[in-house]
């Protein structure tokens, strides 16, 4: 963890620290929710992901589409990238909006081909009709599948004629069916070792916090029969005295329907049986008992609680941190599992991040060599004042430098070229880095940056920090700064 310059916890790996936006003291939160999927339990992306892919192919194959030749690319698409279904396009965005990179399809978009497209669009998330935010790995599956589809669309190949945004609301349908019959889950349940990565160390995070007095709360939008297999399968092989999961949330609801969860009304439900049995529950809720659906004013009026005294945990831009933020004011975490990939992927790209610094510290010095020398021949036709530094120079001598100016700068751009496009490929080839576009941030990381006061990879890096943590957000870093060394 970095505080100001100093680095403190030396035996905390940089991929496993806890990142601080706003200032977070944990020993004023007295409850903590979470969520489950990609939460406390994390799934190997690259197989979960792909199995939903299958399961959309095979649904579109019954409709007769010509998918038999595609096969899941799980590198095609990042968390953070948007798509846009005005164009067909899937594009990464910097924080203010402005796109930086774009793929049609599964080809990258020439730099003026990107331009034309978008030098008068910015991406604006709250117009759902063109933007799709790609903020969580469930994404993932139906993303990789629509920008292989788009070219399909563009070959008239499709059986359906529609546009790009009927295209990608089509392949959703087919994976939220997927999700609805649970044919999915039941593979997911048959063979857990092959999807679902265990973490011992979580479980003892969750048993530190109920030690420290936090009250500990399950919300979660999967069913009862999934989430106790699930948390049956992570949680109960490290406990001890044949205790289960549910010894470790003083409240648990499944099948929440968040975000709506979060500022609706919807009824409750009990989970009454081991076969998930339901009946309807009236009046206030209480701790010890699983229940169905329901509300967040019910957690609040349960626990005595509310606003920044909860700290809720979840890996959902939207549906997790967003709206628990903005709506509640509980204070939030998010994980982004991405985050110890992207951290080693930084740590790799370490001498390569030193040469372009240097070489583009040159370069804009010899950027303003040149433009002097513009600048002098310029007065020197109209009779103003010699520039510093070129007032010995006759015209002829001023156009040999401008000569020599302009073929450095073509030979620094020439370096810097490889280092530009291979900075960020170690996380991914296409899209660079999860948190940034170039040299600027990502979109996503803006979306963190207002949303989430703290995000770590996973949730046992709290262990380390104890629940009685103070995390203090470093000093924010303005243009003005004076540079550091």
């Amino acid at each position: 963890m970095t505080f100001g310059t100093f680095e403190v916890y030396d035996d905390i790996p940089h991929e496993r620290g806890v990142y601080c936006n706003r200032s977070l003291n944990l020993r004023s939160i007295k409850a903590i929710g979470y969520d489950m999927d990609y939460t406390l339990v994390h799934y190997n992306v690259e197989a979960w992901e792909g199995r939903a892919y299958e399961h959309i192919k095979l649904r579109l194959l019954q409709e007769g589409w010509p998918v038999e030749e595609l096969t899941f690319e799980p590198d095609r698409v990042i968390r953070g990238l948007v798509l846009d279904l005005k164009l067909g396009n899937v594009v990464k965005a910097n924080r203010f909006g402005y796109i930086w990179r774009a793929v049609h399809g599964t080809e990258t978009l020439p730099y003026s081909e990107m331009r034309r497209a978008y030098t008068r669009t910015l991406v604006d998330l709250s117009d759902r009709s063109r933007w799709v935010f790609l903020n969580t790995f469930f994404s993932i599956s139906a993303a990789v599948m629509y920008c292989q589809l788009v070219e399909l669309l563009d070959r008239g190949l499709l059986p359906e004629v529609m546009g790009y945004g009927d295209l990608y609301w089509r392949v959703q349908e087919v994976l939220d069916a997927a999700h609805i019959e649970g044919e999915l889950k039941a593979e997911i349940m048959a063979t857990p070792e092959r999807y679902v990565e265990r973490d011992p160390k979580m479980p003892a995070t969750l048993k530190d916090q109920r030690r420290a007095g936090k009250k500990v709360v399950l919300i979660t939008n999967s069913g009862f029969e999934y989430s106790d297999f699930m948390l049956s399968y992570t949680i109960d092989p490290y406990l001890e005295d044949g205790r289960t999961w549910r010894d470790l949330f003083d409240v648990a609801v499944v099948a929440a329907r968040k975000p709506s969860f979060f500022s609706g009304s919807s009824p409750i439900f009990e989970v009454v049986s081991e076969d998930g049995l339901l009946e309807p529950w009236f009046g206030s809720i209480e701790e010890g008992r699983i229940y169905y659906g329901g509300h967040a004013a019910a957690i609040e009026e349960c626990l005595g609680m509310s606003g920044d005294e909860i700290l809720y945990v979840g890996d959902h831009l939207f549906s997790d941190v967003n709206i628990t933020k903005s709506v509640l004011r509980w204070r939030t975490a998010l994980v982004l599992r991405e985050m110890e990939k992207e951290l080693r992927a930084i740590d790799a790209a370490h001498d390569g991040q030193q040469q372009i610094e240097r070489l583009m510290y040159e370069k804009v010095k010899i950027e303003d060599d040149f433009n002097c020398a513009r600048l002098a021949i310029q007065r020197a036709d109209n009779g103003g004042k010699p520039v510093e530094g070129f007032a010995d120079l006759d015209e002829e001598q001023l156009q040999t430098r401008l000569s020599e100016y302009r073929n450095r700068l073509v030979e620094l751009d020439q370096q810097l070229a490889p280092l530009v496009r291979d900075d960020g490929a170690k996380f991914n080839q296409t899209w660079g880095h999860l948190m940034r576009t170039g040299n600027d941030k990502s979109h996503l990381t803006r979306q963190v940056e207002r949303y989430a006061d703290i995000y770590t990879s996973r949730v046992s890096n709290l262990k380390r920090y104890t629940p009685f943590m103070f995390y203090r957000a470093s000093r924010g870093s303005v243009p003005h700064d004076p540079a550091t060394a």
